[in-house]
């Protein structure tokens, strides 16, 4: 199945320093893509003369990217920047930044977007719901969503949650049900009593303690 795409090339931010010795790479990467189109228009801050910038996006190292709403840090080939690009068309593009995100132990990045942008957290979702998500990306989004405790945030998505109470996974069954005792909303109970009788002997201890 093809993805939805945006036909609109998405714009890109680098910051970069004078002495950074993998920013020029970077730099001639990002132009090679607005030249062939990939990029609408690329904007470049030497950070060592505008570090008020620096500061607001709270970069603490470069060369730093954004194409479209996606941040890169680090050393980016070419190659690396178009698939970028292309994915910031997509609709699924979302999900494959906050999966290389949480794959590497980063969760700073996507909770802070999480609180800001509904749309990250249905990709949160979708890829919590995924049975082929890695341990490691797992533990990571229980991470964010213990960050999330009692918020309006993890409050916002009680029914969804319960929805994926009864998912045919026991592992996506239990820990939708250790985030609905996170939410602190009274209404989540609903969703954890029948756990109580869940076939899946861990799923049932789960939704003991949390309803404790």
């Amino acid at each position: 199945m093809n993805e939805p795409t945006i036909n609109t090339p998405p714009d890109a931010l680098l910051l970069l320093g004078t002495h950074c010795p993998h920013c020029p790479t970077v730099l001639q990467g990002l132009a090679n893509l607005v030249k062939a189109g990939s990029l609408g228009t690329l904007k470049i801050v030497n950070i060592e003369q505008r570090g008020d910038i620096a500061r607001e996006l709270n970069v603490r190292s470069v060369p730093w990217v954004r194409i479209g709403s996606f941040e890169l840090e680090g050393l980016r080939s070419e190659k690396e920047l178009r698939e970028w690009a292309t994915r910031a068309t997509t609709n699924t593009g979302t999900i494959d930044w906050l999966e290389e995100l949480l794959s590497s132990g980063n969760i700073d990045k996507p909770l802070e977007r999480v609180r800001s942008d509904p749309a990250m957290m249905d990709a949160l979702l979708t890829l919590f719901t995924d049975p082929d998500t890695g341990l490691n990306i797992r533990i990571g989004i229980s991470a964010i969503m213990e960050h999330l405790q009692e918020t309006e945030t993890l409050g916002a998505i009680v029914d969804r949650l319960g929805e994926l109470t009864r998912h045919e996974d026991p592992r996506i069954r239990g820990d939708a049900c250790h985030y609905l005792a996170l939410s602190g909303n009274p209404a989540a109970a609903t969703y954890i009593n029948p756990l109580l009788k869940d076939e899946d002997k861990n799923v049932r201890e789960v939704a003991r303690e949390s309803l404790e």
